[in-house]
């Protein structure tokens, strides 16, 4: 079963309208509709809002040899649908080596691990492909973001949630609008100021 016919299903099973659908994954009505004719492809933040909307796991979702079994009915209150959306959805990569409590990872939904050899110090960081849906997440990684001259000097994360990038250093939170130049400059101005070079600040949006 290819991933459209399953948004089909698991939309209908939960009496939800295309509209309703699209409001709390703030897309268009003809984004659902795409979906569905498998005209297009969600994106990964869309992919894990609908996960969360119909309890249902990614590689149910992803995998086409995979069917769903059981539609579960996500009691859905259609004057209030927006509710169900996740108010606030982390996305991007940690560096395990950066921080300086591993607790942090409590809060986190590890979607993937990566070994990169920087040939640096230290020689290999741990990556770690997240999700958060923690309103208070930036707060939280801003507590034990490492920050000390002797082990690389001031590390940072940077992730999204939405249109809003953040760079998270140590009691430091910054974010500009992607898209917006001016609030991008002030954040990179403030990155050069903690010592990050210009090579450094080639975070994806």
């Amino acid at each position: 079963m290819k991933l459209s016919e399953k948004i089909i299903e698991l939309r209908k099973a939960n009496r939800m309208t295309q509209e309703e659908l699209a409001s709390i994954c703030n897309v268009s009505r003809q984004s659902i509709s795409k979906w569905e004719a498998d005209i297009a492809l969600p994106e990964t933040d869309k992919l894990l809002i609908l996960g969360e909307i119909f309890r249902v796991s990614m590689d149910v979702l992803l995998k086409d040899e995979l069917t769903l079994n059981e539609v579960k009915d996500a009691h859905h209150c259609c004057d209030n649908a927006i509710s169900i959306k996740k108010q606030e959805l982390y996305e991007g990569v940690l560096i395990k080596e950066s921080i300086v409590d591993d607790s942090i990872i409590d809060y986190l939904n590890i979607h993937k691990m990566e070994l990169w050899n920087t040939g640096g110090n230290p020689k290999y960081w741990t990556a770690l492909f997240f999700t958060s849906d923690r309103k208070d997440f930036p707060e939280l990684i801003s507590k034990v973001m490492l920050s000390d001259p002797d082990k690389g000097g001031n590390w940072y994360v940077d992730f999204k949630a939405g249109n809003e990038k953040y760079i998270v250093f140590k009691d430091k939170i910054l974010k500009y609008h992607i898209g917006n130049q001016t609030e991008k400059e002030h954040v990179c101005n403030e990155c050069r100021k903690l010592g990050i070079s210009k090579e450094e600040m080639d975070w994806s949006e």
